[in-house]
C-alpha cells in the first residue's frame, strides 16, 4: 500500500515537471476563482476599501488568509502577513470665497487651515514664470487663470499651480486662487480626491499654512492684470486624526540555489476611494472592482500558482494600501522593507481604471525594461495583444505603485486591462460607484489573468536577469542599487 502511495506521488510530481510554465499558468487560473476575488473585495459589506477603515482592513484580512493558504511566509518582522502603520488624515475645511462683492458657489481647498481673511489681491493672469520672480508679493493673495493659455486640462491646471504655489512660497506670498473651468463629474471627483489628505504619521513635518484654492467659474471680466481684488476668504471645519492601516505581504522561496537570491515582486493595491457623491440611482459606495480588485486578484492568482508550483527565483507578494491617498503603502514599503530592496529584481504590478479593449493587455513601461519579451508572449499566447502606454499625458506610468520601485531602481511596469485610449469607457467606471463586480467580462479577464501569471513564470525562471533598457530614466538607479561594476556604467 505505501509503495502504491509514493508512486502515485512521485507520478503527481513528474507530471508537474513534465508540464510547461503555459500550462501551469492555463491549469491554474480558475474563472470561479477569479469572480470569487473578485465579488468579495467589490462587495458593499467593504465600503469601497478606504484606507484606514473597517472595510479596508476586512480586505486585508481576506488577503492574508488567501497568502495563508497559497503557503506564502508571514512578514518576518511581525510574523504576521501585515505590514502595519499610522497615517494622520485631514480632513479639509469648508471654504467661502468672495471677490469684489460676488461669492462663489464651487470652491476646492487644494491646502487650507481654518482662517478668516480679506483685503486685497492682486490678479496675474496665468502668471509666468518670470512675471511672478519680479513681481512684489510678500504676504499677498494672488489671483489667477488656471493652467496656461494653451492649456487647461483639470491636470494641467494643478501641476502648473504647484509651480507658482513653489514660487510664490520663496516670494513670502500668502495664498493663491485659481480659476478653473471644470465639468460637473470631473470636479465632483477631484473634490472627492481632494476632500481628505493624508501623510504618514512618523512624518513630523508641520503642514504648509500656504493657502490654495480653486474656484470653478468664469473670470469676472472686470478682473484687470496687475490690480488689485478686494476678496473675502472664510476656511472652517479643518480636522485631523490618526488611522491605522497595514500593507499586506507574504513571500516564497525560489528552487534554484542561486536565482533564490533574485526576487519577483508582485504587486497591487488594494484600497478604493470608499463612499463619495451618490449616482443617479443613489449608490454612494464606490466599489473599485477594476481598481483595483482586478489587479488584487492577479496577485492571488500568482501566488495561487507559485504555491503549487514554484518558481527557481523567489516572489515576494505585496497588496499595498492607501495608493488612492497618494501612493502611500508603496512609498512607505520601500523605505521599510521586509526583504532589502537590492534583493528585489523585478516589480511585476497590476493596477489600472477600466478596459475599453479586449484584446489587448496594456502594460505601462513595456518597452522600458528587458522583461518586454517574457511580457507580450504571456499576453499573446492566451489571445491578447501586449501595448506600451497609449496614453502618456496621463503621465501614467508616475501615478501606480510601480514608481515608487522604479525611483529605487527596480524594473517596474503596471499591467493593465487592455485600453488603447483614456475615453468615455474608462471614466464610466473609473473612480465612479458603476465599478461593481457584475459589470465585468469575465471570459476577457480569465485571459488576461493566464497571461500575467505565465509572464510571471517566465520572468522568474528565466537565467538572464532583468534590467532597464539602456538610456531609461532609471537605469542609473537600478545600477546603484545592484551594485554593478562600473564597466557597466558606461
Amino acid at each position: 500500500m505505501k509503495q502504491l502511495l509514493l508512486l502515485s506521488l512521485l507520478g503527481i510530481a513528474l507530471n508537474s515537471f513534465a508540464q510547461t510554465d503555459k500550462e501551469l499558468a492555463e491549469n491554474t487560473v480558475d474563472s470561479n476563482i477569479v469572480k470569487g476575488h473578485i465579488y468579495f473585495l467589490a462587495d458593499d459589506l467593504l465600503m469601497g476599501r478606504e484606507t484606514g477603515t473597517p472595510g479596508n482592513k476586512i480586505a486585508a484580512s481576506y488577503l492574508a488568509n488567501m497568502l495563508r493558504s497559497y503557503g506564502a511566509k508571514p512578514n518576518p518582522e511581525t510574523n504576521t502577513y501585515y505590514q502595519p502603520f499610522e497615517l494622520v488624515e485631514t480632513t479639509a475645511p469648508k471654504v467661502e470665497f468672495s471677490a469684489n462683492d460676488k461669492t462663489y458657489s464651487e470652491v476646492m481647498p487644494i491646502n487650507a487651515n481654518n482662517l478668516d481673511l480679506s483685503g486685497k489681491a492682486i490678479y496675474l493672469d496665468y502668471g509666468s514664470d518670470t512675471e511672478l520672480k519680479k513681481a512684489d508679493l510678500q504676504g499677498k493673495i494672488v489671483i489667477f487663470k488656471g493652467g496656461t493659455s494653451d492649456d487647461q486640462a483639470p491636470r494641467s491646471v494643478y501641476r502648473r499651480g504647484m509651480e507658482k504655489a513653489e514660487i510664490l512660497k520663496e516670494k513670502g506670498a500668502a495664498g493663491m486662487v485659481e480659476f478653473v473651468s471644470i465639468d460637473s463629474q470631473t470636479w465632483s471627483s477631484i473634490a472627492h480626491s481632494f476632500h481628505k489628505s493624508v501623510r504618514f504619521a512618523e512624518d513630523s513635518t508641520a503642514h504648509s499654512e500656504f493657502l490654495q484654492l480653486w474656484v470653478n467659474d468664469s473670470l469676472p471680466p472686470k478682473f484687470e492684470k496687475g490690480k488689485q481684488v478686494d476678496f473675502r476668504i472664510s476656511a472652517t471645519g479643518k480636522k485631523e486624526k490618526k488611522l491605522a492601516t497595514q500593507n499586506v505581504v507574504g513571500y516564497m522561496e525560489g528552487t534554484d540555489p542561486e536565482l533564490k537570491n533574485e526576487y519577483i515582486i508582485y504587486s497591487a493595491h488594494y484600497d478604493h476611494v470608499g463612499i463619495g457623491r451618490p449616482n443617479a440611482e443613489g449608490d454612494s459606495i464606490y466599489n473599485g472592482a477594476r481598481d483595483n480588485a482586478i489587479g488584487t486578484t492577479a496577485v492571488l492568482s500568482m501566488a495561487e500558482n507559485i504555491g503549487n508550483y514554484p518558481t527557481r527565483r523567489s516572489a515576494l507578494f505585496i497588496l499595498f494600501t492607501g495608493e488612492e491617498k497618494g501612493l502611500l503603502g508603496s512609498q512607505y514599503y520601500v523605505k521599510h522593507p521586509i526583504i532589502p530592496l537590492e534583493k528585489m529584481v523585478y516589480c511585476f504590478n497590476t493596477d489600472g481604471g477600466g478596459y475599453n479593449n479586449t484584446e489587448l493587455a496594456t502594460i505601462i513601461g513595456l518597452e522600458r525594461t528587458t522583461a518586454a519579451k517574457h511580457i507580450k508572449n504571456g499576453a499573446e499566447t492566451f489571445g491578447l495583444r501586449a501595448i506600451d502606454d497609449p496614453a502618456k499625458e496621463q503621465g501614467l506610468f508616475d501615478r501606480s505603485d510601480n514608481v515608487s520601485f522604479a525611483k529605487m531602481g527596480i524594473p517596474a511596469p503596471t499591467y493593465s486591462t487592455g485600453f488603447d485610449a483614456f475615453d468615455a469607457e474608462i471614466f464610466k467606471y473609473y473612480h465612479q460607484p458603476s465599478d461593481e463586480a457584475n459589470s465585468l467580462d469575465y471570459q476577457y479577464l480569465l485571459k488576461f489573468y493566464q497571461g500575467y501569471v505565465y509572464s510571471g513564470r517566465l520572468i522568474a525562471n528565466d537565467a538572464e536577469t532583468p534590467f532597464w533598457v539602456q538610456g531609461d530614466k532609471y537605469e542609473e538607479a537600478g545600477k546603484k542599487l545592484y551594485h554593478m561594476p562600473a564597466a557597466l556604467k558606461d
